[in-house]
């Protein structure tokens, strides 16, 4: 920080609008010069998102169990990992585990943290745990009836292929892969 210079700080919020899943507000805030300013801001409960892992993940190029997701922002069809928002006052494993076993049918033994994401901080406030998921036991999904999926088994080395390309262009999924690729399951941690 800068001698002289301070963190902003919000002076007042008016709500704009309050949907199902996020609010946004106009928020009067002072910048970190003094300066004041006005900002739309979306605010998020947050997210968590999870990389099954099929085959061990000590494989040279492990089996990974995506999602071809229909979503109607993007206006197409995305490779994504299975992914929701969190609920009041949920804790991020249990957010992972839920969402796993909702959109895949799959439970897991073990989920691991591979890191938190802000998604766009430029506007909103959400933000996404990401998690790799091992020992996947498969099951009955329970998808929400606005969730149009297709589960997709895909190498490792097929979807590192697939983000390089752009046909993974959702930011969570290319960040999990590509993280967990460098650090989890290729063994430069």
């Amino acid at each position: 920080m800068t001698a002289g210079k301070h963190d902003g700080a919000t002076i007042s919020v008016h709500q704009i609008h309050a949907g199902r899943i996020i609010r946004v507000n106009e928020e009067t805030i002072r910048f970190p010069d003094g300066t004041i300013g006005h900002l739309d801001i979306v605010r998020h409960p947050g997210a968590c998102a999870v990389l099954p892992v099929l085959s061990s993940a000590t494989e040279p190029d492990p089996d990974l169990l995506l999602l071809r997701q229909y979503r109607h922002a993007a206006a197409e069809w995305l490779v994504e990992i299975p992914a929701g928002r969190k609920e009041a006052g949920e804790p991020p494993e249990q957010c992972a585990r839920r969402e796993l076993l909702e959109e895949t049918g799959c439970a897991a033994d073990e989920l691991t943290l591979l890191t938190t994401i802000l998604t766009t901080p430029g506007f909103s406030d959400e933000i996404i745990h990401l998690f790799m998921a091992t020992g996947l036991t498969m099951g009955e999904s329970r998808r929400e009836s606005d969730e149009f999926i297709e589960v997709v088994p895909t190498r490792l080395s097929r979807a590192l292929g697939m983000i390089e390309r752009g046909d993974i262009h959702d930011a969570k999924s290319a960040t999990a892969i590509l993280y967990a690729a460098q650090f989890r399951l290729l063994g430069h941690a």
